[in-house]
C-alpha cells in the first residue's frame, strides 16, 4: 500500500553542516523541511584571558585619568551637588525627631550659612532645607502644615526668588514630592551614588560628557538656550545638608565672570506688581500663624548681593514695598544685610553668594542678631567672638608694586 505522506513532507537530512565555514551559522534555508532551532555559530578560539584582562586595565586607566582630570578643576568626591533626594532625606527628619531650628529659602541663604558657625553660637545644628534656585515660601508653607515642627523657622530671602512662584517655586514643589513619595529604584540610585561618589569626584552631574557638549552648543540648535547665559556649577554639598558656593568660582576669574553674567540675564527687570506682593505676604503670614500656634517662630534673612545686582532687584522689588512690608504685616522679625554694618563690604565672588570664609563671618553676624529677637534662639555662654569683615576680606596691598 503506497505511504499517503507526500514526497515534500519528507524529512530532509542536512548534509552540509560540516562543510560551512566556521565563522557561518545555520540559516533556515540550510535545513529544509526541519523544524527551525536555535541558530548555530561557531565561536573562534581567541585569548578571551587575555582579551578581558586588556579591557579592564584600559578601563580603569582611562576612568583614572578622567577622574584626575575633574580633580584638577576643583570637582571633590562626595560632592552631592544639587540632588533632590538628599534634600528629601533631610526633610523627612523632622518627622523623626525635634528639631529647633531649621534654615529654608534659597541659595543665598543656602550658601551663605555655615551651619558649624552656627553650632557653636547656639547649641544646635540648624537642618538645611533650602533650594538653591526656590523659593522659601512653598517650604515655609509645607513646614507649617507639618505638625511635629514647632521650632525656629529661619526664612532667606532673596526678593526676585521669594516672591517669583511661578519661576522659583518649581524647584521646591519637586523636592517636596519626593520627600514624601520616593521610588526604591530611586532610592536605590541615590544610595549607589552617594557612595560611590565619596570616591570619585567624576560622577559630579555639572560634568558629566552630555553636560559638557551642551556648553559647547553655540546656536547649533534654534531655540536652545545660549550656554554663556545658562548658570553652571554653583555649589559644593556635602553631609547634612552643609553647602558652599563652588569652590572654583573663588579663584576661577573666566567661570566667575561668567556666572556673574548669567545673573544679570536671569534676574526680571520688571517691577513687581502689587497683588503679587500682597498675595505673597498674604501666605506668608497664614503660614507664619501656623508655626506660632504651634508655640514656634519665623524670622526672615536678608543676605547680600553685589551693586550692580542689587540695583537690579531693588528696580524689580524695592526693599520697602516687599522686605520691610512683609515683615511689618506678619509682624516677624528680621534681619537685613544693610543693617549689619559690621559685615558690609563682603566678598561676592560671582556676586550673588559668599566666599566660604565669608559666609561664616556673615553667619555669625545675623545668628548674634537674631538672638535678640526670637525667644527660641539664644547664645551658648562660650560662644566665640564676634567676626567681623577684616575676618575674610584681606586689606589691599599698599606701597607694592
Amino acid at each position: 500500500m503506497a505511504s499517503s505522506i507526500s514526497s515534500s513532507e519528507e524529512i530532509v537530512h542536512d548534509t552540509r553542516h560540516a562543510t560551512l565555514p566556521s565563522d557561518l551559522r545555520l540559516t533556515a534555508a540550510d535545513r529544509p523541511g526541519m523544524a527551525q532551532p536555535v541558530p548555530e555559530r561557531d565561536i573562534p578560539q581567541q585569548p578571551w584571558r587575555t582579551i578581558a584582562l586588556a579591557v579592564t586595565v584600559l578601563v580603569l586607566l582611562l576612568t583614572s585619568l578622567w577622574e584626575l582630570k575633574m580633580r584638577t578643576l576643583d570637582l571633590i568626591p562626595g560632592d552631592l551637588g544639587e540632588s533632590y533626594d538628599h534634600w528629601a532625606e533631610l526633610r523627612r527628619q523632622v518627622d523623626k525627631r525635634n528639631v529647633p531650628v531649621v534654615i529654608i529659602g534659597d541659595s543665598r541663604i543656602l550658601f551663605d550659612s555655615d551651619l558649624n558657625r552656627a553650632t557653636q553660637l547656639i547649641g544646635v545644628r540648624p537642618l538645611q532645607l533650602a533650594i538653591a534656585g526656590g523659593s522659601g515660601l512653598p517650604i515655609l508653607e509645607d513646614i507649617a502644615d507639618d505638625p511635629h515642627f514647632n521650632g525656629l523657622a529661619i526664612v532667606g530671602m532673596a526678593e526676585t526668588a521669594y516672591f517669583d512662584l511661578q519661576l522659583a517655586g518649581v524647584r521646591p514643589q519637586k523636592a517636596l514630592e519626593l520627600s514624601r513619595w520616593e521610588s526604591p529604584s530611586k532610592r536605590g540610585s541615590f544610595l549607589i551614588h552617594r557612595m560611590l561618589s565619596h570616591g570619585l569626584a567624576m560622577l559630579d552631574d555639572n560634568y558629566q560628557l552630555s553636560t559638557l557638549v551642551f556648553r559647547l552648543d553655540h546656536d547649533w540648535r534654534p531655540g536652545v538656550i545660549d550656554p554663556s547665559q545658562a548658570i553652571w556649577k554653583a555649589q559644593e554639598t556635602g553631609a547634612e545638608g552643609q553647602t558652599w558656593l563652588w569652590r572654583r568660582l573663588e579663584h576661577d576669574r573666566r567661570l566667575s565672570e561668567h556666572m556673574h553674567n548669567a545673573w544679570l540675564h536671569f534676574y526680571p527687570p520688571q517691577p513687581l506688581d502689587d497683588q503679587t506682593i500682597n498675595a505673597i505676604s498674604g501666605r506668608t503670614r497664614v503660614a507664619v500663624d501656623k508655626i506660632r500656634a504651634r508655640g514656634g517662630d519665623v524670622v526672615f534673612v536678608r543676605p547680600p548681593s553685589a551693586p550692580d545686582l542689587r540695583a537690579i532687584e531693588d528696580k524689580h522689588v524695592p526693599r520697602a514695598r516687599a522686605w520691610d512690608a512683609i515683615l511689618a504685616y506678619t509682624h516677624i522679625n528680621g534681619v537685613h544685610i544693610d543693617d549689619l554694618p559690621a559685615v558690609q563690604n563682603l566678598t561676592l565672588p560671582e556676586g550673588s553668594h559668599l566666599s566660604r570664609a565669608c559666609a561664616t563671618v556673615f553667619t555669625d553676624a545675623y545668628l548674634r542678631n537674631l538672638a535678640g529677637k526670637t525667644s527660641l534662639l539664644h547664645l551658648q555662654p562660650g560662644a566665640p567672638p564676634a567676626l567681623s569683615t577684616r575676618n575674610c576680606v584681606r586689606p589691599p596691598l599698599v606701597g607694592l608694586h
